[in-house]
């Protein structure tokens, strides 16, 4: 067998990516089972939550762990256990079906572990779309939806617009280390301004469609899909986490809305 210290740094590291990437529950255990099976390691035990994992490694049923007694002490065999936090953060699906498709060549007996390390350091860095493309198509699909809500064609245009200026926006916040609850409360007031910025002074038929159309780049649609998904396969800790997580998220951008709509009418004398 390989070295077992190696075979749990290496499963860990392919269960982080998968984890932070947003994928779900099971399909962080069951990878991460793949993997150190396919590298020989029977006794391997994980449990994933939403922003963690617990992972060990025995071998004959005995824990490799060995007593360190100073930093020239041999660390070979030393950490057969493992907890990573692994924070809530953006989605990545392309990284996650790069580690799907890593998980099945190393099964396949394709890479050594040396081979794996570098593969899944590779996949961890695939960048994000492009920063223009992003906002984009936030502005398409902000006027999609304004559309699809029953929004005219002038009110899609001004989703189109609105959306990408949201875009640009969380963009700037982001690079700003803004933290979620900020983010999202900020970027629906100014969403909601700027709707109410066209229908009132520019073009628009009806305004709360224009909102409704810019709002929707900011749903948290992925959380609350795995919430679900986890919650049907039993993992309901984590799926209580991603759930307020989604909660959350949508409960400011409730407020951000609704600090706008109220005040709007207040500091300017137009009804809304």
């Amino acid at each position: 067998m390989e070295s077992s210290k190696k075979v749990l740094d290496l499963t860990v590291r392919v269960g982080e990516v998968l984890l932070k990437n947003g994928g779900e529950i099971f399909r962080v255990q069951q990878t991460m089972q793949m993997v150190a099976k396919a590298y020989g390691a029977a006794e391997f035990h994980v449990y994933v939550l939403a922003n963690g994992i617990f992972a060990s490694v025995e071998e004959h049923g005995n824990n490799i762990c060995k007593e360190v007694k100073g930093p020239e002490a041999s660390q070979e065999g030393a950490g057969s256990s493992q907890i990573r936090y692994v924070p809530l953060s953006s989605v990545h699906l392309g990284r996650v079906a790069a580690v799907n498709n890593l998980s099945r060549e190393i099964v396949a007996k394709k890479y050594t572990i040396d081979e794996a390390w570098e593969k899944i350091e590779q996949i961890d860095n695939i960048p994000f779309t492009s920063q223009p493309l992003q906002v984009l198509v936030s502005g398409l699909g902000s006027s999609a939806f304004c559309y699809l809500f029953g929004g005219s064609l002038i009110d899609s245009v001004a989703s189109f617009f609105s959306g990408m200026f949201l875009w640009c926006f969380v963009l700037f916040l982001s690079k700003c280390r803004a933290n979620k609850i900020m983010l999202n409360i900020l970027s629906s007031a100014l969403v909601t301004m700027t709707g109410m910025f066209f229908f009132h002074f520019l073009f628009g038929e009806n305004m709360d469609k224009i909102i409704i159309g810019s709002i929707v780049p900011l749903l948290p649609g992925v959380p609350l899909t795995n919430s679900i998904r986890d919650f049907l396969n039993g993992d309901y800790l984590s799926g209580t986490i991603r759930m307020i997580d989604a909660v959350l998220v949508a409960c400011c951008i409730a407020l951000g809305v609704g600090i706008v709509l109220r005040l709007f009418p207040i500091i300017t004398g137009i009804a809304v």
